[in-house]
């Protein structure tokens, strides 16, 4: 009888720590929007979304200046979202999904247009 009680206890133990160490998925959502508006008057940025559905923005520039296509600012907006996602990826986020979206001038001759990127990331978390 000691023994059954014994063995009960240990696996009552084990399930427990078993169903105990469950994990959740945690998610991050990294837009970018990065305006084509002619003369650099668009507004471009950086939103950062948690699953608590936390939201910080930053700034990012402008594909255009006054001058046309503007390189640096281009180069500017690659490492700013490259560091963004390292940032994650090195505390354990995983990239799992990139959708890319361009809205471009449509009749009318209109001038304004943008690139929007979404990036899903997800990361396991103890439910503790």
């Amino acid at each position: 009888m000691l023994k059954r009680t014994i063995l009960f206890l240990v696996n009552i133990s084990v399930c427990l720590t078993a169903f105990s160490q469950e994990k959740k998925t945690s998610i991050v959502q990294i837009t970018t929007i990065e305006s084509t508006v002619s003369g650099g008057a668009g507004r471009s940025r950086m939103f950062i979304t948690s699953s608590e559905g936390k939201q910080e923005e930053k700034e990012i520039n402008n594909l255009f200046s006054l001058v046309g296509i503007n390189f640096k600012n281009i180069k500017g907006n690659e490492t700013s979202i490259i560091q963004t996602i390292k940032q994650y990826t090195d505390q354990g986020w995983k990239l799992v999904s990139t959708t890319p979206l361009t809205i471009s001038p449509s009749e009318g001759g209109q001038s304004a247009g943008m690139f929007m990127t979404r990036y899903l990331l997800i990361k396991e978390v103890d439910n503790n």
